[in-house]
């Protein structure tokens, strides 16, 4: 397990969670039953502001939808990532280039290097395991 993984203390998501404002879900689904949309879904009906990211689509959850961090225009506070592990890194290096404030790895994504460029580059960053149920009772 990386030092980083907190699967096991949703508490931790929680206070990240209070400490931001605009969250950007790179890897966003279009389907509404994809644990990205669902988790989008969670956290704009508990107050947050979603910018859905994925070049796949012009639009998600009735926004824009866009092609990658470096579009999104003002500030964005956290980064909740459904990428494949493959693909994190790219995504660590746009959160670090766009000064976002933390970066969340979501459905367990298995990235050490990457969880620790971002949190080199004072990022913080968190990641879990959470089932559908779990990010309900997380987030909402």
């Amino acid at each position: 397990m990386h030092p980083n993984d907190i699967s096991t203390q949703p508490e931790a998501i929680r206070s990240l969670l209070q400490q931001a404002r605009t969250i950007a879900v790179v890897g966003i689904s279009a389907k509404p039953d994809r644990p990205s949309h669902e988790v989008a879904h969670y956290l704009q009906r508990a107050g947050y502001t979603i910018i859905p990211v994925n070049p796949a689509y012009e639009e998600v959850l009735g926004q824009k939808c866009y092609p990658s961090l470096h579009e999104v225009p003002g500030k964005i506070d956290l980064v909740d990532v459904f990428r494949k592990p493959a693909e994190v890194m790219a995504v660590v290096d746009e959160a670090i280039a766009v000064g976002a404030g933390s970066v969340w790895l979501q459905l367990g994504v298995i990235a050490p290097d990457a969880a620790d460029k971002a949190a080199a580059a004072g990022l913080k960053v968190v990641s879990d395991r959470c089932t559908k149920i779990e990010h309900r009772r997380l987030v909402g």
